[in-house]
């Protein structure tokens, strides 16, 4: 009896983790050939593969992936201050960053141990 109490209380616990776990969005990691179709809006200031020719536009092929993230959450949230890139950043899913991290990084420009990685 006891055993088939604990089996009951077990099954419990896991349909629980099970529902809470799933509460949260699953994001894939970063596609490239999706962040370079997504990209299309940041050409306009950073260039095709994120190598601006303009120098008052950032550079940021090559970048690493996690900054680039973290850039993208910063401007979405109003902890960088851009009203440019606040509006584009705005957006944009947590999918959507993934995908244009993993395209922006993938690109020849800053990052000199590119390939290395």
């Amino acid at each position: 009896m006891k055993l088939k109490r604990f089996q009951h209380a077990l099954f419990a616990a896991a349909v629980c983790a099970l529902f809470l776990g799933s509460s949260q969005s699953v994001v894939a990691a970063g596609n490239i050939e999706r962040g370079k179709a997504k990209s299309v809006t940041c050409q306009a200031c950073h260039g095709p593969t994120g190598n601006s020719e303009n120098p008052a536009f950032p550079k940021i092929a090559g970048q690493y992936r996690s900054y680039l993230l973290h850039a993208m959450r910063a401007y979405s949230t109003g902890e960088r201050t851009n009203p440019i890139m606040q509006g584009m950043a705005a957006p944009l899913s947590e999918q959507d960053r993934e995908d244009l991290a993993a395209w922006f990084s993938s690109q020849k420009g800053l990052n000199p141990l590119q390939g290395q990685r």
